[in-house]
């Protein structure tokens, strides 16, 4: 996995920041692979409970871990009882839990 443990940190405190504590983050693609370099840092977020506004919900995610780790390139996947599941949820789904 290529993040840092202040950038694991601080992914896990945002998403917590704005979902609450019950959430869980995935993280897949790319940056999975020791041997690629680059890519953006794509996550899937876990809720419990419905996601009102997921775009809206989302970007603020985004926005704040830019404002916590620099401006780097995420991608915030979100799942929750309310969203509908599609074929990207279940290649998220095996990433690498944070």
């Amino acid at each position: 996995m290529r993040l840092t443990p202040y950038e694991i940190k601080g992914i896990k405190d945002c998403v917590k920041k704005i979902l609450g504590p019950d959430v869980t983050v995935c993280l897949f693609g790319s940056r999975t692979d020791d041997t690629k370099s680059g890519g953006d840092i794509d996550l899937l977020v876990q809720s419990p409970i419905a996601i009102d506004n997921p775009a809206m919900t989302a970007a603020r995610i985004e926005a704040e871990i830019i404002m916590t780790l620099g401006d780097q390139k995420i991608d915030v996947l979100l799942k929750a009882p309310n969203l509908a599941i599609q074929p990207i949820h279940h290649v998220a789904e095996k990433g690498i839990l944070l």
